[in-house]
């Protein structure tokens, strides 16, 4: 069993929730097409094929993209959840993920878990496509991050 008492840190937050939005399969083909379309607009428009407005519409999509997926949809999560900014304690042993608050507590078994995630600072632990839970990595010592990477490696598949 591990157990640690953790809080959010906002900037590592942010970076986690913008790592969850670009590992999206539906946001990365938005990517590539919007950014094949970027690229074949201004090859035509530097082979005098399409206007000026072709090739501007298009790095203007992109830019549009980029600031809503890496800056605005990110700090907006953060920004509307309150429990960022609240302090838990996690505990995971074999057979169940428990998360506790002041507030209440609750415990799921690991087959409520459809996946997890490594990320530079967090595991992420998914239920669905778009609800799941960030466990920052730095409330654990080295041993401990060891220890739940391989108890979320033998009860969640990746």
């Amino acid at each position: 069993m591990t157990s640690t008492i953790f809080s959010y840190d906002k900037l590592k937050t942010i970076q986690a929730l913008r790592y969850h939005f670009i590992s999206r399969k539906e946001i990365k083909y938005l990517m590539i097409i919007v950014n094949l379309f970027a690229i074949i607009s201004a090859s035509l428009f530097f082979l005098k094929k399409i206007l000026l407005f072709a090739f501007l519409f298009s790095s203007l999509l992109w830019f549009v993209m980029m600031i809503l997926f890496w800056f605005l949809l990110p700090r907006m999560i953060y920004a509307k959840s309150a429990s960022f900014k609240d302090k838990f304690k996690v505990e995971m042993n074999e057979t169940t993920f428990s998360l506790i608050h002041e507030k209440a507590d609750k415990s799921w078994e690991w087959n409520a878990f459809t996946t997890w995630v490594e990320s530079p600072h967090f595991f992420h632990i998914y239920f669905n496509s778009r609800s799941f839970f960030l466990i920052p990595k730095e409330a654990f010592d080295a041993d401990g991050i060891e220890l739940a990477r391989g108890i979320l490696s033998n009860n969640i598949k990746r």
